[in-house]
């Protein structure tokens, strides 16, 4: 599954080994006992990437390949392409765009989107020094 972490500043990308329900159903029940509000709702989630990254061909390959609605790849400009995740969002409930988005989707498409965007990561702190 992929678990995409947003905080008050920007958000950060990983891949997780366990099945999306078990994880989605051990926040329930964490929340549960700590007495802490937790929405779990449909949703999207949508980043950038640039299209000159290596691996984006890859990407567009396996989306056309696994033919699911879970991903769309739709070009910004010349530069830069966004990828639209469907998935669910979990949060406290409040309207404040601070929570977790997870989905799952096949092993190759969840690797190459963390790979890529950690490549994305790295290009713009290069970039920014």
């Amino acid at each position: 599954m992929l678990k995409l972490t947003y905080t008050e500043e920007s958000f950060y990308l990983e891949c997780l080994t366990q099945p999306l329900e078990d994880w989605v159903a051990q926040r329930v029940i964490f929340a549960l006992r700590v007495g802490q509000s937790l929405c779990v709702e449909p949703s999207t989630a949508s980043f950038l990437l640039p299209v000159d990254l290596p691996g984006v061909d890859l990407l567009k390959a396996e989306v056309k390949r696994d033919d699911s609605e879970i991903i769309d790849l739709c070009a910004c400009d010349s530069e830069c392409m966004e990828v639209t995740l469907r998935g669910s969002w979990l949060s406290d409930g409040s309207e404040d765009a601070m929570g977790v988005f997870a989905t799952s989707m096949s092993d190759r498409a969840e690797f190459l989107l963390q790979k890529l965007w950690q490549e994305a990561q790295a290009c713009a702190s290069v970039m920014s020094e």
